[in-house]
């Protein structure tokens, strides 16, 4: 079984590092150094079921390399989002989450070395990666997981809009009519009824459920 294999691997790794030497123990996992207790922890780690899911990647080895390459080469700022260079400053737009409307949307200028200092903030030690959003709508599988959604729940779909997807890269075309009054985020209608006509999409009431 691949559980198996992978777990006498990397337990026959873990094995090797610490006798060369290259493990630290710290606090509650101090006494660990001691030979005795690191064989006695491998030992019960190796009666463990291990589970280790794989599978073929989707669309072949290409697609995937298409897709880290998206995110391995790009860190912190789109590059749509940076405006202007004079060889001094750098001019870029960010967003003010304590505004609303058009004037969330704003300018700053700041010195090559301290926009690079921001920058590098952002960059991640060697050993680190990050963590990318996924599930139901990662952006990958965002439009389809909508579209039949939509179908199940019985719900239309919207009209045609020129409007930017999110409203952060072109703020200049976002529109105020449908934003929401208090956090000022984009409001999606899913249903349009007469007055005096009951909606046909009633709310689902809340049952507890935490899906976080």
């Amino acid at each position: 079984m691949l559980s198996r294999l992978f777990r006498r691997l990397f337990l026959e790794g873990l094995t090797a590092a610490y006798q060369a030497g290259r493990l630290q123990f710290f606090a509650n996992q101090a006494a660990l150094a001691a030979p005795t207790a690191f064989q006695t922890l491998l030992a019960a780690l190796r009666k463990r079921e291990w589970v280790v899911y794989t599978e073929r990647p989707f669309g072949g080895p290409g697609a995937v390399l298409a897709y880290l390459s998206r995110y391995t080469h790009r860190t912190a700022i789109a590059n749509s989002r940076l405006v202007a260079f004079d060889g001094e400053r750098v001019t870029f737009k960010w967003k003010d989450y304590r505004a609303t409307g058009a004037a969330r949307y704003k300018l700053m200028t700041l010195d090559a070395d301290e926009f690079i200092r921001r920058f590098l903030i952002h960059v991640l030690p060697d050993g680190f990666h990050r963590i990318r959003h996924y599930g139901l709508f990662a952006n990958g599988n965002r439009t389809g997981n909508i579209a039949l959604a939509r179908r199940l729940l019985g719900v239309p779909d919207p009209p045609p809009s020129t409007e930017d997807s999110d409203g952060t890269e072109n703020p200049d075309k976002d529109s105020e009519w449908n934003a929401c009054p208090c956090c000022g985020g984009r409001m999606i209608i899913i249903e349009t009824f007469a007055p005096g006509c009951q909606p046909r999409l009633w709310p689902i009431p809340s049952i507890g459920l935490d899906s976080s």
